[in-house]
């Protein structure tokens, strides 16, 4: 979920177009969990090949990538979690139990026959298990695309290979790559894309987004620093923040303020553990034992993937392999 901060920030649009032949280093897990999310039946249940395994995350990489690579040529680069903080365990309790929750909705959606409430509830039941990324790699390598290993956060992973210089920008939804330092966060990397909203059964349009760390820190006349003590009074995937402020309060704070620790006993007593989460987005767990190399694809290693081992359709698959790897545009 990440640190909440769209009523404070100035993104910038950009067009896909722009992205032409960048190196973008995505967060493969939040894709993964977006396709998971929405590409489901009307009932609510995920896309499943012929012995009852879960392919709506292979769909969606497969078709989405290609259709990017085929239109717009980045250099896709995904970048994978790893073992998460042991701060976040609380945050993994929480959506566990939130999953559950909604679990029970959906069966009982189900047997109303609402399926409009069915799919609603379903989009927040998505799970990743470890095959499934295991399976997200293997066809990113048989594409020639980078899958990338984090050691621990993949937002904090894709945020160092942009301080490097070694991307362009890192691609997430969630706002903690910007707390890990990013200088270029790009949001919704998605063609013609939709959101859809649970809470109103709604779908909304999506266009691509830029932010620019520096412009931001300017704009609000504080540090990264300081940006990471603001987060950590709205709250993080490391803790629950402070009731009763949000994004404008808690700039507000540490605008008059700064840190956490000049702030009023009523706000910095509730706030836990101020160093060492600052230490996980200042300091974070990263690595530069990684091989951003760009392949030619193994057609005939997708089309068995997709087509003989989870029942896709030859015909599809062939046909967006044709327009992403034309042979003039093989790496």
């Amino acid at each position: 979920m990440g640190v909440v901060l769209t009523p404070i920030v100035q993104p910038q649009p950009i067009t896909l177009a722009e992205l032409r032949d960048r190196a973008l280093a995505v967060d493969g897990n939040g894709e993964l969990y977006q396709f998971l999310a929405l590409i489901r039946l009307a009932d609510g249940s995920p896309l499943k090949d012929a012995k009852g395994r879960i392919t709506s995350h292979l769909s969606g990489l497969f078709f989405r990538t290609t259709k990017l690579l085929a239109d717009y040529s980045p250099k896709l680069a995904f970048v994978f979690d790893g073992r998460p903080p042991v701060l976040k365990a609380a945050e993994l309790d929480r959506r566990r139990a939130v999953k559950a929750q909604f679990d029970r909705a959906h069966a009982a959606a189900v047997a109303s026959g609402d399926l409009a409430a069915a799919y609603s509830k379903a989009t927040m039941t998505s799970r990743l298990t470890r095959d499934m990324v295991d399976e997200a790699k293997e066809l990113l390598r048989l594409l020639g695309l980078p899958a990338i290993q984090a050691p621990s956060e993949g937002e904090a992973q894709a945020a160092h290979m942009a301080r490097a210089g070694q991307v362009w920008t890192a691609v997430s939804k969630d706002y903690d790559t910007l707390l890990f330092g990013a200088p270029r966060l790009l949001r919704f990397l998605t063609i013609g894309g939709k959101e859809f909203l649970p809470s109103k059964g709604i779908f909304r349009p999506l266009e691509p987004e830029l932010l620019d760390l520096d412009s931001q820190l300017a704009r609000w006349g504080i540090d990264r620093e300081r940006l990471i003590d603001l987060a950590l009074l709205v709250g993080t995937d490391f803790n629950p923040g402070v009731r009763g402020i949000g994004p404008k309060k808690a700039l507000a704070l540490v605008q008059r303020h700064g840190r956490i620790e000049a702030m009023p006993a009523e706000i910095r007593d509730v706030v836990s553990d101020v160093d060492a989460i600052r230490a996980l987005y200042l300091r974070p767990d990263v690595t530069d034992d990684y091989a951003l190399e760009f392949r030619a694809p193994d057609e005939d290693g997708v089309i068995k993937f997709l087509c003989e081992e989870h029942q896709f359709s030859r015909d599809r698959v062939t046909a967006a392999l044709a327009r992403a790897f034309p042979p003039a545009r093989l790496f």
